[in-house]
């Protein structure tokens, strides 16, 4: 049974990575995720001992970030550039 508080973390960040290296394959679906449930992890720790539903919670917020950064640089890429201003003489 885990006992100290660094052994929790030592298999948290296990876990983590292997939930990296299984949907390493699937980078599209993941993304955002495993940066976030990393984060959330250590929070939900510090926090008060719930280092799971921080990773779970961090994971849903860190794909919806990623998403929507890839949704706002698409945005910007379909935008035609302003055309340039030209001063009157």
């Amino acid at each position: 049974m885990l006992r100290t508080p660094t052994v929790k973390v030592k298999a948290i960040a296990a876990s983590l990575l292997g939930v990296a290296l299984l949907v390493g394959s699937h980078t599209t679906q993941a993304k955002g995720c495993i940066k976030g449930a990393a984060v959330g992890a250590l929070a939900g720790h510090v926090a008060g001992h719930h280092a799971v539903v921080g990773a779970a919670a961090g994971c849903a917020i860190g794909h919806h970030m990623a998403k929507k950064k890839e949704r706002e640089q698409r945005h910007e890429q379909s935008q035609p550039a302003p055309a340039p201003r030209t001063v009157p003489s």
